[in-house]
């Protein structure tokens, strides 16, 4: 497959991803409606930083990939951009660059309603988007990441920006929130388990092994789902709460679908549908907060 261009630059994006920037910021939002403090501009700023901060981590993470010869001809994962010689390496830099600034200029207005310590939340994203791919990722630090920056960062700071403070139960949204998605994070280590582990790369799919992988993968959704409970069944939402049924089959079905396959490419099929699982658990999560 050759490609170039405009193309090349959406691939090496990898939209299937986003909807784990956007999941957050709906489920903080929908929070902020419930409780009467919902203001647009902010929450319009909160996507597109989200949004950009994704796309730079995913560069980042393309070059660095490439660049430690992690990305091989061999790879069973979706072909990246600089292993493929779409975009070049100087070409790749100056892309993380522009997409870094772009998403500092998103998320520096919301100083206006959240304080400037918006900016130190934004430059801990910025750094920690960099370190992950660089040092962390090798560490199996990468699930703590998601739960600390697709989690309780984007829903609190959501939140926080339309309300002026964080309650009990938006932390436990974002807790769920950053479960939910660490299962993204789950299965594309699940699918690499052999790959990362000849390359020295410690993920905590390698350190675990694949038995306990796919167990992890059950465990973060059901978990997801149980602290949303938690939060919703005191409200008397229980009608509700059948909307969030929607997800746990669509969880069950990836993992059961994960271990049919268990290895090999088809693998990336799982992990489309494990990011369109995250995009219902926000979409039904939000609906059974603000009905």
């Amino acid at each position: 497959m050759k490609t170039n261009g405009p193309w090349a630059w959406m691939l090496a994006a990898r939209p299937k991803t986003l909807s784990g920037a956007v999941a957050p910021v709906l489920v903080g939002t929908s929070a902020a409606y419930a409780d009467h403090h919902f203001l647009w501009q902010p929450t319009v700023l909160c996507l597109l930083f989200a949004l950009l901060m994704q796309v730079t981590a995913n560069l980042v993470n393309d070059y660095v990939d490439f660049t430690n010869k992690r990305d091989q001809q061999d790879r069973i994962g979706p072909k990246r951009a600089c292993a493929q010689g779409w975009i070049t390496p100087r070409a790749m830099r100056i892309g993380i660059l522009i997409f870094t600034i772009l998403s500092c200029l998103a998320g520096l207005p919301l100083v206006i309603w959240g304080g400037w310590w918006m900016i130190g939340i934004g430059l801990l994203c910025v750094v920690f988007c960099y370190l992950y791919s660089t040092v962390l990722s090798e560490l199996g630090l990468g699930d703590l990441l998601v739960l600390v920056f697709f989690g309780i960062v984007p829903v609190c700071a959501t939140y926080y920006i339309q309300a002026s403070t964080v309650t009990l139960g938006v932390l436990l949204y974002s807790l769920a929130m950053g479960l939910a998605t660490d299962a993204l994070l789950i299965v594309n280590n699940y699918r690499d388990i052999n790959q990362d582990a000849a390359n020295g790369k410690r993920t905590l799919a390698v350190a675990l092994g694949g038995r306990l992988t796919l167990w992890l993968y059950l465990l973060v959704g059901v978990l997801a789902l149980a602290l949303s409970l938690w939060v919703l069944l005191p409200c008397g939402k229980r009608v509700q709460l059948l909307l969030l049924a929607i997800y746990l089959l669509l969880h069950l079905r990836n993992c059961y679908q994960m271990k049919v396959i268990n290895a090999g490419p088809e693998l990336n099929r799982v992990l489309g549908a494990t990011g369109l699982s995250i995009l219902v658990f926000a979409v039904t999560l939000s609906l059974t907060i603000i009905i």
